[in-house]
């Protein structure tokens, strides 16, 4: 398995103030891994949009190691595991925010476990449809 990997006191494509997300579509396009702070930064920004655009606290979105959020509103819970959850790799997360993955594929294939009801998030995604490269 191929990667970039950050070397200290080299720049990242994010310090750099290219945009993390097309970062990450382009390393995973060529069949790498971006840099950490790129895939770190990406899924932050996409968890966030995601958390904008279906507000609440039923359903936990897991992108491990980046990012946990809740979302959609309805059954509020407050400690352990929510009664919904969503978890996959940042690398499917993205795939499925911009559109280069679909929810039904990433099921089919194992990419994402999903539980519990409205845990079904096709309806939510892609966030931001990039065009094909």
């Amino acid at each position: 398995m191929g990667g970039v990997s950050v070397v200290p006191g080299q720049p990242t494509a994010t310090m750099l103030g290219v945009d993390p997300v097309a970062t990450c579509v382009a390393a995973y396009n060529r069949g790498e891994k971006p840099d950490r702070v790129s895939e770190k930064t990406a899924v932050k920004l996409l968890t966030q949009l995601l958390v904008a655009k279906a507000p609440g606290n039923s359903v936990e979105v897991r992108v491990p190691p980046y990012s946990a959020v809740q979302i959609l509103e309805g059954v509020r819970h407050r400690r352990g595991t929510p009664p919904a959850t969503v978890e996959c790799t940042a690398q499917v997360f993205i795939e499925l925010a911009t559109g280069a993955l679909t929810w039904a594929a990433a099921k089919e294939a194992g990419q994402v476990v999903a539980s519990g009801q409205r845990s079904d998030l096709s309806d939510l995604l892609p966030l931001v449809p990039m065009p094909p490269v």
